[in-house]
């Protein structure tokens, strides 16, 4: 009879030889440039990292551009901001064309940066000198002076928030054209020259003269231009009645410092705005960025606006696909994945880790799959019961709560292999930083990664099997190489649970991700 350990082995050894080295010094799969570029614009914040400065980051995004095609790079940039949300990484390509391909710039101009605060970014990302120049240049000028064109005054009035750049400063760069006595006015207003006052807004106005006599109800401008005034409960009450729901997220405990809850029609209100799925919808909110208001919300805040945030959760993760047949969830609760999921950044360091992105992610597929198995892995599995009825809060807090070791990737499909599993979809959620499941001697890139070598073998009893690599942090390697059966994908938005979806029903083209990013029209 033909020796089974040996046949066995073989399957593994059939894998691709690992052909780098990850951060981390252990094994790993290089991505393409193509793949790299969109890894980092998807998960990058040019922030430190766990395994890498912000200086190596944006070393390495700006290789990457050099390496892909200027198309490539406009359709990053969308695809990162419309789909993912990010600011830092679009930004930085779009100051990237203005060097490269100004044709291409324009195209994706109006929609990457489409608001005060990309504004900001790309001017300063600009001006910085990273991608070859300092100043604005004419179009750059002119892309930005069409900017302000195409916004009303009491917009450009409301945007006026920020520094480094503010608006103002980039109104005095640009020299944007007035088209209107009252365009006239608000510039001269917003760069402290001289003005027309009675020419300003109605807005603007009412704004100046409340601020002389701040009695009665705020007139609604940003919250931003109210918080250093001395503001009695009742208008802190009115603040909060009329707050947009992003700034309800992120004000819970200033208002609940300020009295706003003491108004029970008025929770009842803030509660119910927080919980439409509308609203939700149209915030463009991330569900990390729910996770951390509810961590972050104080006693004072009312249970029921606490419960509004679960529910809030809920919907912004309605999307995670329902797969048939079995599904595995592995979130890496190693050490690394205990650094902050934006990165370092002094002063605005986020509390949350990418621990926790990988708790939510596995409790909402959990909470979407039901029979899902869900097995947590740093130097070895570790068993955790998990009530896929509980809220995506309480199993995420369950999961980050784990005790962290080494990152060990392979240990998940040792598991599975070793207690012959079966099952259709296995979804690693990540840093891919694995290192101790390298070999410690012997010749680099003689062997492929443990990983490969065990999901080759989980194959030979999954055929029909797919294995999805979600990454939340920006490197550019993987454990697992791409092929047919196998997704790399990276980012923490929603979005990511569509092309998911779109993979675990076999609808997605060869190149998976990077051909989706690809098909964006420009």
């Amino acid at each position: 009879m033909a020796n089974k350990s040996l046949f066995q082995s073989i399957v593994g050894a059939l894998a691709p030889k690992a052909d780098t080295r990850n951060e981390s010094g252990g094994q790993g799969y290089s991505f393409t440039p193509r793949h790299a570029l969109a890894q980092y614009a998807a998960t990058g914040c040019l922030n430190a990292t766990f395994y890498a400065s912000a200086e190596d980051q944006l070393a390495k995004v700006l290789q990457l551009c050099e390496k892909v095609p200027t198309d490539f790079i406009a359709r990053t940039a969308l695809h990162c901001r419309e789909k993912g949300f990010m600011k830092d990484v679009p930004a930085l390509l779009c100051a990237v064309l203005a060097a490269r391909d100004a044709e291409r710039l324009e195209l994706i101009f109006p929609r990457v940066i489409n608001d005060a605060k990309m504004l900001r970014n790309f001017v300063q990302i600009l001006r910085s000198g990273v991608t070859g120049r300092k100043s604005l240049g004419s179009l750059p000028k002119r892309l930005v002076r069409r900017w302000f064109e195409t916004r009303n005054d009491e917009a450009i009035f409301r945007a006026d928030v920020g520094q480094s750049p503010s608006v103002a400063d980039i109104i005095k760069m640009v020299h944007p054209r007035p088209g209107t006595p009252a365009r006239e006015a608000l510039y001269g207003y917003l760069i402290g020259r001289k003005h027309d006052v009675e020419a300003l807004p109605a807005l603007i106005r009412e704004f100046e003269a409340w601020k002389s006599a701040p009695e009665g109800n705020p007139p609604e401008v940003p919250f931003q231009m109210l918080t250093a005034l001395p503001l009695t409960t009742e208008q802190w009450q009115e603040i909060a009645r009329h707050a947009p729901w992003q700034m309800t997220r992120m004000n819970l405990n200033t208002f609940a410092r300020h009295g706003v809850f003491t108004s029970k029609d008025l929770t009842r209100l803030i509660a119910s705005r927080l919980r439409s799925e509308d609203q939700i919808r149209r915030s463009r909110v991330l569900p990390y960025q729910l996770m951390a208001a509810y961590h972050n919300v104080s006693a004072d805040v009312p249970h029921e606006v606490k419960e509004a945030l679960q529910d809030a959760m809920e919907i912004a993760i309605s999307n995670v696909p329902q797969v048939t047949g079995k599904v595995v969830v592995a979130p890496d609760v190693s050490g690394s994945m205990h650094s902050a999921m934006t990165g370092i950044r002094k002063g605005a360091t986020s509390k949350i880790r990418c621990i926790d992105i990988a708790a939510l992610i596995s409790a909402a597929f959990l909470r979407q799959n039901r029979d899902a198995e869900v097995l947590p892995f740093e130097t070895n599995v570790v068993r955790v019961a998990l009530n896929p009825r509980d809220s995506v809060m309480t199993n995420a807090q369950k999961l980050a709560s784990l005790p962290c070791g080494g990152t060990n990737c392979s240990a998940v499909l040792i598991d599975l292999n070793a207690r012959k599993v079966q099952a259709d979809l296995v979804i690693y959620v990540s840093d891919n930083e694995s290192w101790m499941d390298t070999p410690q001697h012997g010749r680099f890139g003689g062997s492929p990664t443990r990983t490969m070598s065990e999901w080759m073998k989980f194959k030979e009893r999954n055929p029909k099997a797919r294995l999805v690599c979600l990454d939340i942090q920006p490197y550019a390697t993987t454990q697992v190489q791409e092929r047919p059966d196998v997704l790399n994908i990276g980012g923490f938005s929603d979005s990511v649970f569509d092309i998911i979806a779109s993979f675990a029903q076999g609808t997605l083209g060869a190149d998976h991700w990077v051909g989706e990013i690809e098909k964006i029209s420009l």
